[in-house]
This record gives structure tokens, C-alpha cells and sequence, in this order.
């Protein structure tokens, strides 16, 4: 039955991550915890197993249908190791019932951007005006920084890629996410992709993140029960291939929705459950 269970949740995790571009891992760590019976400590860092894999997964299956900018993928993920490195040493220092708590916090929050996005992104449609902040074109060409003829740098675009890579590998390393609620964002604003290409691409900044978090953690000595975890993710990388395929046949803002109320749900499930604790 754990097993069954564990096909389950990877199911869910992988559709989103290959769907979405993000947004599944945060599930990982409360599913291996309440449904498969590991500690905290265990589950952040079998989670980012589960991350890793079905992040590379979909992110395969989004290069070969062209939507993957590889090159921007693995210099915003270059970036973001840092911070990946200090939240995996750091969450070894942190009492099991305060991680989840912070958990559910993240989780409470990821579900309160998600849903105001879709509600601003309703109101446009409804009313036929768009925000500003998404009508600017994107300028794919458009570096950043530049050597070569002169150095020129577009420093408030660096700053920004600066400070939400590192808090994207802190989130990975400390809380055993793939933070690809805020991955796919900092690509659309910071780098200026286009939506089909933030979310693939953003596939591939997760797969950086979270091995190099999983590299820390390998240190630490604790273990996974890996069965529950191995079943989780062949079962997230094989449905985030289907969910990469599924991208293109369902409308994202139905995804988007569907999984806001599931992250919500379990966001106060995990909150319930660490609070009597801290008490």
C-alpha cells in the first residue's frame, strides 16, 4: 500500500513539474513524511532525489520540443549553487518540527502568489486590459552582461537574477524544494523569456539547484529510506513527461488552479500537524 501510494503522489509531482515548470516538488516533502512514515530530515533530503530527477526528466522532454533556453538555464542555476549549499548545511542545524514548519509556511505563501496571479490574470480577461508588467517584450538577444567589444552591464536585471537565484538555492538546499514557483517568475521578469521557454527552462535551473544541494547533504549522514523513495521517483519522472506533453493540450490557468487548491489544502495539513509540536 506505501508503495501504491508513493507511484501516487510521484504521479502528481512529476504532471506538475513537466506541466508547470515548477510547483510538484513542494509536495515532495510532506508526501514522503505523512504518507511514507520518513522524518524531516530524511525527506528533504529524498526529495531533492525526486527533484533532481524528474526535473532532468521533463527538462529532456522540453529541450526536444524546443522550449528549453539552455544556455540562461545554467548560468541562472551556476548562480543559485551558492545558496544551495548554505540552506543544506544549514537545515542539518534546524529542529525537525521547526522545518516544518517553515515548510508549511513556504507552502502557505507559494499558495497565495499562485492564486493572486490567476486572479489578476481572470480580471485582464475579463475586462480586456493587461497588467504593464507583462506587456513588454521580451528581447531573447539582449545580454545582460557583455565582455566583448566593451564591458556594459544592465545591473538592475543582474541584481535581480543575483538575488532571486540565490534565494531560489537556499529554498532547494534548506527546505528540499525545487523552488520553481520562483524559477519561473525570475525568468519571465528577470531574463526576459517568454512563457514557453521559462517553464522548460526552468527545468533545468531545478536540476542544477537540487544536485548541488543533494552533493551537501551526501555529507550530513542521513538516509533516506530509499524503496519509498525510488518508487516516488520513477513515478515523478515518468508523468513529468507526460506533463510536458500536457502543457500543450490543457490550459495552463486550469493546471495552475487545480494545483493552487491542492497546495493550499496540504499547506494547512502540514501547518496543523508541526504547530501542536512547537507548542
Amino acid at each position: 500500500m506505501m508503495l501504491v501510494l508513493a507511484a501516487a503522489a510521484g504521479a502528481l509531482i512529476g504532471l506538475s513539474l513537466g506541466a508547470l515548470g515548477g510547483g510538484g516538488s513542494i509536495l515532495a516533502v510532506p508526501v514522503l513524511v505523512y504518507l511514507l512514515g520518513q522524518s524531516p530530515a530524511q525527506a528533504t533530503t529524498g526529495s531533492l532525489v525526486v527533484v533532481a530527477v524528474s526535473s532532468l526528466t521533463g527538462a529532456l522532454a522540453a529541450r526536444r520540443a524546443g522550449h528549453v533556453m539552455l544556455g540562461r538555464g545554467l548560468a541562472f542555476g551556476a548562480v543559485a549553487v551558492g545558496g544551495a549549499a548554505v540552506g543544506a548545511a544549514a537545515s542539518s542545524k534546524v529542529p525537525e518540527d521547526v522545518l516544518m514548519a517553515a515548510f508549511a509556511v513556504l507552502m502557505l505563501v507559494v499558495g497565495g502568489v499562485m492564486a493572486r496571479r490567476q486572479l489578476r490574470h481572470r480580471r485582464e480577461r475579463r475586462t480586456g486590459v493587461a497588467d504593464p508588467r507583462s506587456s513588454a517584450r521580451p528581447r531573447l538577444d539582449d545580454p545582460i552582461i557583455t565582455f566583448s567589444p566593451t564591458f556594459a552591464c544592465q545591473c538592475p536585471r543582474a541584481l535581480k537574477v543575483l538575488l532571486t537565484a540565490t534565494a531560489v538555492g537556499l529554498l532547494t538546499g534548506f527546505l528540499g524544494v525545487g523552488g520553481g514557483f520562483l524559477v519561473v517568475p525570475a525568468l519571465l521578469l528577470a531574463l526576459a523569456l517568454p512563457m514557453e521557454y521559462a517553464a522548460g527552462t526552468s527545468l533545468v535551473v531545478i536540476t542544477v539547484t537540487s544536485l548541488a544541494a543533494l552533493a551537501v547533504r551526501g555529507g550530513t549522514g542521513v538516509t533516506p529510506d530509499w524503496g519509498p523513495v525510488l518508487v516516488l521517483t520513477v513515478a515523478a519522472a515518468l508523468a513529468a513527461l507526460g506533463g510536458a506533453r500536457l502543457a500543450q493540450r490543457i490550459p495552463a490557468a486550469r493546471l495552475q488552479g487545480a494545483f493552487t487548491l491542492l497546495v493550499l489544502t496540504v499547506a494547512a495539513g502540514t501547518g496543523a500537524a508541526a504547530l501542536p509540536a512547537l507548542a
